[in-house]
């Protein structure tokens, strides 16, 4: 089956008891045995639940991988992640990742004795120099949070595994619809499921996808035993989302690409940060590694915070919120916001200044979206 046919029917039968053509939700939080551990394959909803069983299943056929867990959040995915890793690991991690990512990596850093080292790996020569030595975890997301800067993930999985690591992508801004990492050569893909892939702004989740079972079969121990785990509705909600995801991420991009023309080239624009323009330094990377450049706009506005604010002021259909991905437009000015944790002198020496500006672009008419933004630059 072709993608956007996979993203309604693959991993996703009827419901055996009643032909229900969408997946039940199960809110049961226990189950009855017909004697001490004989079973039906369900003994308590932490460890498995049938609506986040098909959840689970349609996120690895659509990752490429061989075992899908969903998690409460984001960040729990990426937490239990971590605990695969003892004190005295070595985590090679991109230097240009989400705050709340940052913000536990230095938290297993200080409290467990976990070394990790910031890269840009987007550089090859400085993921290479970095991965010379032997490492247990490579962390990488591409597009990066909020600076959009892409990872040759080929080249990053081949220089990892060299170096005896794990390879991770979190994959949350490009999607299954736009980038397979698994593919690529990662070992596993993260993702919020908050995002993209719920689309609605309505719940909270994340996942991680293996892409050999003896790996996942590791991390489902873990997210057994930290218990990080989504509820039925919300299962239910990211599996809803699923099914409009390849024709949402064309919308997103449309908007996308209509805000970009507009920003690209403003007199009040220091920087746009967008894949899909020919003046992304890695724009032939993104036509080779993703199938479209996603629904992201992120800019560097003249005058700093200043500009921010004044920007921030005109915008009549962005809505000022954290999160992106959701059916409707949001924005987020990182270094006060999601990345308010990360401390200023290492956010800036990253590129995250007090004028950068992260938009989402949402499924509105991108004409209005535009227009929005538009008028919104005019008053800076």
């Amino acid at each position: 089956m072709r993608f956007n046919t996979r993203l309604i029917h693959a991993q996703q039968p009827a419901d055996p008891l009643t032909g229900a053509v969408n997946t039940p939700i199960y809110l049961s939080s226990t189950y009855r045995q017909s004697a001490p551990n004989r079973h039906r394959g369900y003994v308590y909803s932490r460890s498995g639940n049938p609506t986040r069983a098909v959840l689970e299943s349609t996120l690895a056929d659509l990752e490429s991988g061989r075992v899908g867990l969903a998690f409460s959040s984001g960040l729990g995915a990426f937490a239990t992640l971590l605990e695969m890793f003892p004190s005295g690991s070595r985590i090679v991690a991109g230097d240009d990742l989400y705050g709340g990512t940052w913000r536990l990596f230095e938290h297993h850093r200080r409290q467990f004795g976990v070394r990790v080292e910031y890269v840009d790996l987007g550089r090859p020569g400085a993921a290479a120099a970095a991965l010379k030595e032997p490492a247990d975890l490579v962390y990488a997301e591409s597009p990066t949070n909020p600076l959009l800067k892409l990872v040759d993930l080929r080249t990053v999985a081949r220089l990892g595994h060299a170096a005896g690591a794990l390879v991770v992508a979190d994959n949350t801004f490009a999607t299954p619809a736009r980038q397979h990492p698994i593919e690529l050569g990662a070992d596993i893909v993260l993702h919020s499921t908050t995002k993209f892939l719920g689309g609605h702004s309505d719940i909270l989740g994340g996942a991680l996808v293996a892409r050999e079972r003896k790996v996942g079969e590791r991390l489902a121990w873990l997210q057994n035993a930290v218990g990080a785990v989504p509820s039925p509705v919300d299962s239910f909600l990211v599996l809803r989302g699923i099914h409009t995801l390849g024709v949402r991420m064309s919308a997103h991009e449309a908007s996308a690409r209509a805000v970009a023309e507009v920003v690209d080239g403003h007199r009040a624009v220091r920087t746009v940060h967008y894949p899909g323009l020919r003046s992304h330094p890695q724009y032939v990377l993104a036509r080779r590694q993703m199938s479209g450049p996603g629904g992201i706009v992120t800019i560097d506005l003249r005058g700093g915070g200043a500009a921010v604010r004044r920007f921030l002021r005109g915008l009549k259909v962005f809505t000022l919120a954290e999160s992106l991905g959701g059916v409707e437009s949001l924005v987020d000015h990182p270094a006060s916001m999601t990345h308010a944790s990360v401390p200023r002198a290492e956010r800036e020496a990253h590129g995250v200044t007090d004028g950068v500006v992260r938009l989402s672009c949402g499924i509105e008419d991108p004409a209005d979206l535009a227009d929005d933004v538009r008028a919104a630059l005019g008053r800076v």
